[in-house]
């Protein structure tokens, strides 16, 4: 359980300052939605720009069992080795962006 704890703190920093990266005067602005009881968390961007409407999921990440999974990265971030520099072992941290057989090749968790 200490490890679940550290990792949702990793997160919320992740998160933090990737918000924060994207802030803008353009109408858009990012939004850090957590679900701290079922463990998504996930920035968003939402606003207008030139009259469109802007919406999306620009990272998604949730906690099972003792690992991360990274779910979508739209960001220019490299995420699993930011993780890994906050102290988070490679092998809790599952790349779910990318199918289960080119999990096995790389150097993080397959499931």
């Amino acid at each position: 359980m200490e490890n679940i704890e550290t990792y949702r703190a990793c997160i919320k920093k992740l998160l933090a300052e990737l918000g924060q990266a994207n802030l803008s005067d353009d109408g858009v602005e990012s939004q850090i939605i957590m679900d701290t009881e079922h463990d998504h968390y996930q920035l968003v961007h939402i606003g207008w720009q030139n009259n469109r409407r802007v919406y999306g999921c620009v990272l998604h990440l949730d906690l099972k069992g003792d690992k991360i999974w990274i779910q979508h990265n739209g960001t220019e971030v490299e995420i699993a080795p930011t993780l890994v520099a906050m102290g988070v072992p490679k092998q809790h941290i599952v790349l779910g962006l990318h199918p289960p057989y080119k999990r096995q090749m790389t150097d993080y968790a397959i499931v």
